[in-house]
């Protein structure tokens, strides 16, 4: 698994435990203080988030932050 397939991941990660919690990304985005496009970069891998951005973005959720880096092996 390279890079890219985890940014994956960790977006779609991020984007299923949003709508879990009932936010859309224009929501969670004004709680969040960003754009609403930097919430659809997030969700679909393009940006390299730093851990304390994953902390954050966990927090805002009220997730484990294992949660968000749960990695699934493709077998």
């Amino acid at each position: 698994m390279d890079k890219k397939d985890i940014l994956k991941q960790i977006g779609k990660n991020i984007q299923k435990i949003r709508q879990e919690k009932g936010y859309t990304q224009e929501t969670f985005s004004e709680l969040m203080g960003c754009s609403w496009s930097y919430v659809a970069k997030m969700e679909s891998g393009i940006l390299n988030l730093s851990i304390g951005k994953i902390t954050e973005i966990a927090n805002y959720l009220n997730v484990d932050i294992n949660l968000i880096l749960e990695i699934k092996n493709k077998s």
